[in-house]
């Protein structure tokens, strides 16, 4: 699928087997811009591993058919992405073990609504940054940070400048967010940028012209106006 420079709608998928909960969160985060899935056991939450995308889950530890820290130890086989469990088990020695497991954050039910989501937004800010010595694919491209280079759609090696792949690397770190120019030039070049220092303007033009399916309609790396570059999507790791 091709990158879009249009900001993408997060999906949660709600794991919880009370409909008023799942009903409720449906209804809250989706009135927020959210999608939202709803798995209401674990063979459900297993189905959706197996054939939904998303970008977060909120996994309720008492589920009908199986333990809720049993589910997230098979989740993080598979999946990386943030989990905040919610549990009516208040008690130190569960946060300690969900957080164990692999969770990122814990609410306790009942939850106030604002603080779940502030929480969530957070845990979806954060992601997993790529590991510097992994290869990543984004779309249709192959990014190795520790040799520096890129492979091009077509599998030809694409010809970038030090400058150019520094700015892509800044952007794979920090991906969907807005970074500015004067963090770009900060992280790339060891300076903060002045007022009228177009520099890393010229460096996009030509780092886009290298990378983008079509240069004159950018869709992978994003002018944010008033702000600096976003990238639109996320990077995967490619498996040896």
């Amino acid at each position: 699928m091709a990158a879009s420079c249009t900001p993408a709608s997060p999906t949660v998928l709600v794991v919880d087997d009370d409909p008023a909960v799942a009903g409720l969160l449906t209804r809250y985060l989706g009135g927020r811009g959210m999608r939202v899935e709803v798995a209401s056991s674990l063979a459900g939450l297993r189905r959706a591993l197996a054939t939904s995308a998303f970008d977060a889950m909120l996994l309720d530890l008492g589920l009908p058919d199986g333990d809720g820290l049993t589910a997230l130890s098979e989740v993080r086989a598979v999946w990386s992405g943030p989990v905040l469990i919610l549990s009516g088990r208040s008690e130190t020695v569960e946060h300690v073990l969900g957080l164990e497991s692999g969770a990122d954050d814990f609410v306790d039910k009942p939850f106030d609504l604002r603080e779940l989501l502030a929480r969530l937004n957070a845990a979806l800010r954060r992601g997993a940054p790529p590991r510097t010595d992994a290869e990543l694919s984004i779309d249709g491209l192959r990014v190795n940070l520790a040799r520096r280079t890129v492979t091009g759609r077509d599998g030809a090696p694409l010809a970038l400048t030090e400058g150019e792949f520094d700015v892509l690397a800044v952007l794979l770190r920090h991906p969907l967010q807005p970074v500015s120019r004067d963090a770009l030039m900060s992280q790339t070049r060891g300076r903060q940028a002045g007022p009228f220092d177009r520099a890393i303007d010229v460096q996009v033009a030509r780092l886009r012209q290298k990378v983008e399916r079509d240069p004159a309609r950018p869709a992978l790396v994003c002018s944010v106006r008033g702000v600096g570059y976003r990238l639109a999507e996320v990077p995967t790791s490619v498996v040896a």
